[in-house]
């Protein structure tokens, strides 16, 4: 297994052959009262099992099917709820970035900077990211070849920003469906940079509305999540909801709030074991 360099997050050491870490939360901040709640149960639920947390919601949805589904609070009235999430709790935030004027904003507040899987090649985008000296949190575009993440991490590291995440959440598999490459894990790793696994954005079904629970196949979550920590990854990302059928984006992909606990707990078993057991590169 390849021992990535250590980004910190807060008081979170992701990669370097640490202990896996969790990036969690609803899809998009639908009311501060929720997003409320969602973070408080995933703060006591990490400080139960001892997995370091990043709550992650975005403030707005910008690659909606369409102009009627619901965008998000944006990024002046989004950033100021998820500063009162990390007031509250404690924990570090993230969150979707679309467009680079919206970067001195969101850098105020956030500790992970995202650039979302679509805009991945938008170079303007990640370089005004990359200037903050905030963590980035790359999600590969669909569309990409692990291998090809190594010009989205030049273009980062040509301001000096060497603090980045890299995320798998699928490719394109003809029409509407996505497949996970175990390879890309450790083809990404080779980077040196830290790898996340997007589990529940690898079950949507594209091309069908989210609300449809014909939009994605939640029943994978589980053992996509359980192969993607055997394979070696550093940090695995979930979004949750107390009643994912009622909520306003990724509806039938997310995480119930409740199966949190217990799908935790069986990645941190293999997590441990897999590190335990691995010789390491």
């Amino acid at each position: 297994m390849i021992r990535t360099k250590i980004v910190k997050v807060g008081n979170i050491e992701i990669g370097g052959g640490n202990k896996l870490a969790l990036i969690a939360g609803p899809c998009v901040i639908e009311s501060e009262k929720l997003v409320m709640q969602v973070a408080e149960e995933i703060k006591r639920i990490s400080e139960e099992l001892g997995i370091g947390f990043i709550f992650k919601s975005s403030y707005a949805k910008d690659n909606r099917s369409s102009v009627k589904n619901y965008y998000g609070p944006g990024v002046k009235k989004g950033t100021e709820i998820l500063r009162k999430v990390k007031e509250t709790f404690g924990v570090p935030v993230l969150s979707d970035v679309h467009y680079p004027d919206e970067v001195p904003i969101a850098a105020e507040v956030l500790d992970v900077l995202q650039i979302p899987a679509f805009l991945s090649m938008q170079t303007r985008l990640t370089l005004e990211i990359a200037k903050t000296g905030k963590v980035v949190n790359v999600k590969k575009g669909q569309f990409l070849a692990p291998q090809d993440v190594k010009n989205i991490i030049g273009k980062i590291e040509s301001v000096g920003n060497h603090n980045i995440l890299l995320t798998e959440r699928g490719t394109n598999f003809g029409y509407h469906n996505l497949v996970v490459d175990m390879r890309s894990f450790r083809i990404m790793q080779k980077t040196g940079y830290p790898v996340v696994f997007d589990v529940t954005h690898t079950i949507r079904v594209y091309g069908i509305p989210s609300s449809d629970p014909r939009g994605g196949q939640p029943e994978f979550i589980a053992p996509l999540a359980r192969a993607g920590v055997a394979a070696g990854i550093d940090a695995i990302f979930i979004e949750t909801h107390p009643n994912p059928p009622e909520a306003l984006s990724d509806a039938a992909s997310m995480l119930p709030l409740k199966n949190l606990k217990s799908l935790l707990e069986t990645l941190l078993e293999l997590d441990e074991i897999v590190k335990s057991k691995v010789n390491w590169e």
